[in-house]
């Protein structure tokens, strides 16, 4: 039977969220309801707000979750009433040619749930975050962006994982590669980069670089990891970078920010052969300009890192593992708990640059 539940929801370009009273359905054949216990503010849910992914409102906010699975529906085996999830928001599908030759991570036919939850009030179909909808007591999803881990971690820590944490640890590890002896500078010190150090810290790098122009976020930087900060205000990143590699530049420049200035000084700032990792999201209208020649000339890689390459099912038990091993503190990127009508005051905060994660608590 169809519940009601409060949803956080974001009813039109830059106006306002508010919690609305939304309909979760039954879940259908591959589907499962979540009782949500913990949902990150992610800087993903303002682009939505702002309009910056597209225009479908009104969305239900809140992608960075964990929760009790509370009822499947049909065919679904991998996870039952009562087991504690991480929920995704890249369900891979199995059979896609990515999939069939072994890069699930990969996946290019990610699914979500295919029923709508909808606003009690008029039954307008909802567009959930990242096909999550997570500031809500319940959300609808489909079973394979549920993934099991160990229900003893608290879950404002385990939902982390969900987005920003894994894609900035995925995007040290999986994407970059960042190996035991490694030079690594990371531009962009809010939760993703700071994951990004931390992985870089968890894959033995020798050296971790972090260029911020926000000097709390480089203190903050340092406590995850980071060797040494720059102000990229004060000086210019990339020289800085270069005196502090023996003139080279680093091994591997992790790029958290998503714009085509910083993405310059990620590429003029690696050394030759090294790699670039775009992880910071940029918006529709930004172009990057480069000489071609350079392009060629510096050799390596360019890449960029969706959800840090990650696969749920290999890297959350994985990680949470080293969590509890206290190898990997996930705590340390919590700021602070909140209630459910707070996440627009908790946007304010984010803006201002005040707090690394403010997590829902329901």
């Amino acid at each position: 039977m169809a519940q009601e539940v409060r949803g956080v929801i974001a009813p039109g370009k830059n106006e306002p969220v508010r919690v609305e009273t939304i309909v979760v359905p039954d879940p259908g054949p591959g589907e499962a309801v979540v009782k949500v216990q913990a949902c990150g503010v992610c800087h993903t849910d303002l682009h939505y707000k702002q309009g910056g992914i597209s225009d479908d409102y009104p969305f239900l906010l809140g992608h960075e979750a964990s929760g009790v699975v509370e009822s499947v529906g049909e065919g679904v085996t991998d996870i039952a009433p009562g087991d504690f999830v991480i929920l995704n928001w890249r369900a891979v599908c199995g059979n896609c040619r990515a999939c069939l030759r072994g890069r699930p991570w990969y996946c290019f036919n990610t699914h979500n749930a295919k029923q709508k939850m909808t606003l009690a009030s008029t039954g307008q179909e909802l567009s959930p975050a990242l096909g999550i909808g997570a500031f809500a007591d319940k959300t609808l999803v489909a079973a394979g962006q549920c993934t099991k881990v160990d229900p003893a971690v608290s879950p404002a820590v385990a939902g982390l994982l969900g987005c920003g944490v894994m894609a900035g640890i995925g995007a040290a590890i999986n994407t970059g590669n960042v190996g035991r002896g490694d030079t690594v500078a990371v531009i962009g010190c809010g939760g993703v980069g700071d994951a990004a150090i931390a992985g870089s810290r968890l894959a033995g790098a020798a050296r971790i670089i972090a260029v911020d122009i926000d000097d709390r976020k480089l203190e903050k930087a340092r406590s995850m990891g980071a060797t040494h900060t720059v102000n990229s205000k004060a000086s210019d990143p990339v020289e800085a970078i270069r005196e502090l590699t023996g003139g080279f530049g680093a091994d591997v420049v992790i790029e958290a920010v998503g714009r085509p200035e910083t993405y310059k000084q990620a590429f003029y700032a690696r050394d030759l052969a090294g790699t670039v990792v775009l992880v910071g999201v940029p918006t529709p209208e930004m172009k990057l300009e480069l000489p071609l020649l350079d392009v060629f000339g510096r050799g390596g890689s360019l890449k960029s890192s969706w959800y840090g390459d990650c696969l749920p099912s290999r890297d959350f038990p994985m990680l949470i593992d080293l969590h509890q091993q206290g190898r990997l503190d996930l705590a340390a990127f919590v700021t602070e708990t909140i209630q459910l009508d707070e996440v627009e005051k908790a946007f304010e905060r984010m803006h201002g640059g005040d707090v690394l994660r403010s997590v829902v608590e329901l």
